[in-house]
């Protein structure tokens, strides 16, 4: 499988690779040090919840951050969102070995409570996108009959380990080829946007924070799902196009989202006094990328006795910044309204055209 693409496509894909290795390498200086590491959390679970919204599947901040914590409904749509956020994270952990087991590891991540699914296998059965449940007779795309997915996996995986391929354009191709053969019973959209992050990471584009490419192609995604229609009548051009423009979209949205929270994290600053060496210091930026916590998150987490991280608490409630989360947890939790609602504005921002 090569590429044989428009020059002025793959120049455009040239020239959104270059702003992915500019924004992974601003990041580092946007907050000092070992701070940059919630950013990145950050980012990476807006990849995760835009990826989701593609399928439908939506969940405000704070419904995800409590689902991380174990504390929404099994099968909520906030609970799906949080394995996708296990699914981005496991395929970037996989990004030295594209090969067809990581593939299913990515999927075993992401459906893992959906057993009815077959998680971590390739489907065994026809399926097809569009029309009824009874008959293929009007659908919109039929994938390869199940004995082909296989073999057409293992040209695929051969496919995205190499290197000699302009990168965007070999992630946007792979991409439309994963979907094309659509291995999977259910979660293949989801499966397929992580793996791109899994190819930036093994390309070097990334090396600091994933890239919400799915919240560029959120802004459009009429134009994503033609660029892949596109695609399966053997023109590469749109969906590379399509990838090439989300991604610039994505990064300014991550631009924003990022100085955001640096101005949160800054008035958070000035309006506590409190020793250096404090730790509420500690528990701060972490709020950056948790914005819903519990005592025993911040005694695990920061390593701090119940007694110690309930006063952290009780000085963050007193700051303005944490308050009681409502509803029927199991244990207190608190939201950090500020972030939440920059993490929201993301999203809304992303669905704006």
């Amino acid at each position: 499988m090569d590429v044989d693409a428009d020059p002025s496509a793959l120049a455009a894909a040239d020239d959104a690779r270059a702003e992915i290795s500019r924004f992974d390498a601003e990041l580092s200086s946007i907050l000092p040090g070992a701070e940059l590491a919630p950013l990145a959390a950050v980012l990476l679970r807006t990849e995760s919840a835009s990826s989701s919204q593609i399928e439908h599947v939506t969940a405000g901040a704070r419904a995800l951050a409590l689902a991380e914590l174990h504390l929404a409904k099994p099968g909520s749509n906030a609970s799906l969102v949080a394995a996708n956020v296990d699914a981005v994270t496991r395929a970037i952990e996989l990004a030295d070995s594209l090969t067809p087991p990581a593939v299913l590891a990515v999927h075993a991540a992401l459906m893992h409570t959906e057993t009815h699914v077959a998680p971590g296998h390739y489907r065994t059965e026809q399926v097809w996108i569009g029309g009824t449940s009874a008959s293929p007779h009007d659908a919109a795309f039929v994938p390869p009959r199940h004995s082909r997915v296989e073999a057409a996996m293992d040209d695929l995986c051969t496919f995205m380990a190499r290197t000699d391929i302009p990168l965007l354009a070999q992630c946007a191709v792979a991409h439309a080829q994963f979907e094309t053969i659509h291995p999977f019973n259910d979660g293949n959209g989801r499966v397929g946007r992580a793996l791109v992050h899994a190819m930036l990471q093994h390309g070097g584009a990334t090396t600091r924070a994933t890239v919400p490419v799915s919240a560029g192609l959120l802004t459009d995604t009429d134009g994503y799902f033609a660029a892949l229609t596109a695609y399966r009548t053997g023109n590469v051009n749109p969906i590379i196009t399509r990838f090439a423009d989300a991604t610039l979209a994505a990064i300014g949205n991550g631009r924003q989202l990022a100085q955001d929270l640096v101005e949160i994290h800054s008035r958070w600053s000035s309006s506590i006094s409190a020793r250096r060496t404090a730790s509420i210091w500690r528990v701060l930026p972490r709020l950056l990328s948790q914005p819903v916590v519990t005592s025993a998150l911040i005694q695990r987490e920061i390593g701090l006795s119940q007694p110690a991280a309930d006063q952290v608490i009780a000085r963050l409630r007193d700051a303005g910044i944490l308050t009681k989360a409502k509803g029927g947890q199991r244990y207190v939790a608190w939201v950090a309204q500020d972030v939440t609602a920059a993490l929201d504005d993301f999203a809304l921002r992303a669905r704006r055209r």
